[in-house]
């Protein structure tokens, strides 16, 4: 009987794996269909010929940090193998492309655990998540500064009607709002978390792991900014450093705090990217180009590996 629940538990867990496989491969192939305007492009002749070495190698230092980012803060209660946390960071991106601001990671990541550990998944994931949004809009916030402030005398901004400006100080706005509202019922619970519980736990998190935490996130953030700018510079456009990066900071930063589903980040990036590129000249099919590039170094093909984890037989996964 034991070895017929096991070989049942077994065929249905193979089954789970398939289908969240098959949905993840399936939106990959839609989006990267739809994007027929975006990867049918011949690469100019000042592309190098190390150009892709170059990017790949980047995408993997990415995901590295990424995955150490995981590994500092799990190890905050179990030791784990930097092999066991890419299989856990992969596969959950594998699993959650197709759901809102990556939310189906949350649940992933769990399955890789007791259950008796869930909610210190959720929350150590949570903690990862918002100290790279916090990463995001800081630069961001700078960019911003620049962009608008001090960038103005060899930039038309033309383009920025006065409907821009009330849209983004409306968002403003709300955002300030909605911080000021949860602060004060702080206590409110959602899924048997509130602001202020999660304030405690973040207080009784040892400040070294918090260190660790903040120092990948900002490796990240400045790795896949840099590499945005070397594909730009790949692509023949001729662009300064100092306004490359401003530009870089205010397109992540409006690209992140818009709600989304992760596979649609080349759209929502590309058309932030092509606004803001555009007030410096710079031509819309490289950009749109380099946008589709990032896409699929740092989201299709890690998608693929976390999916080749998911389907090898000692995934250690506990659906």
């Amino acid at each position: 009987m034991i070895p017929q629940l096991y070989k049942a538990k077994q065929f249905w867990l193979l089954l789970i794996k398939l289908l969240f496989v098959g949905l993840s491969l399936y939106y990959l192939y839609v989006e990267f269909d739809k994007r027929s305007s975006y990867h049918n492009f011949i690469l100019p002749d000042s592309f190098p010929t190390y150009g892709f070495f170059v990017l790949i190698v980047l995408s993997v230092f990415n995901w590295c940090f990424e995955i150490l980012k995981w590994k500092n803060l799990v190890s905050s209660f179990r030791k784990i193998t930097f092999s066991e946390t890419a299989t856990q960071t992969l596969g959950s991106l594998a699993t959650s492309v197709f759901t809102p601001n990556r939310i189906g990671e949350y649940v992933a990541k769990c399955f890789y655990f007791d259950r008796k550990y869930a909610k210190k998944i959720i929350f150590l994931n949570f903690l990862s998540n918002s100290t790279q949004m916090a990463v995001t809009l800081f630069f961001g916030f700078f960019g911003i500064l620049f962009y608008y402030i001090l960038v103005p005398s060899s930039v038309d901004f033309s383009n920025f009607s006065l409907q821009t400006s009330f849209v983004f100080g409306l968002f403003v706005f709300l955002l300030l709002l909605l911080i000021g509202v949860v602060v004060y019922y702080k206590k409110i619970e959602i899924y048997g978390y509130s602001l202020e519980l999660l304030l405690t736990k973040f207080q009784l998190f040892s400040s070294k792991r918090h260190l660790k935490n903040i120092q990948f996130s900002v490796i990240r953030y400045l790795i896949f900014t840099h590499q945005f700018y070397l594909a730009l510079l790949f692509f023949g456009v001729q662009i300064s450093y100092p306004d490359a990066m401003i530009t870089l900071f205010t397109m992540y930063f409006f690209a992140s705090v818009l709600p989304t589903i992760h596979v649609m980040d080349v759209v929502i990036k590309g058309s932030v990217a092509v606004l803001l590129f555009s007030n410096l000249g710079i031509n819309e099919w490289a950009v749109l180009s380099v946008s589709f590039i990032m896409w699929l170094l740092n989201l299709v093909l890690p998608t693929i590996l976390g999916s080749l984890f998911i389907l090898k037989p000692n995934s250690k996964l506990k659906l």
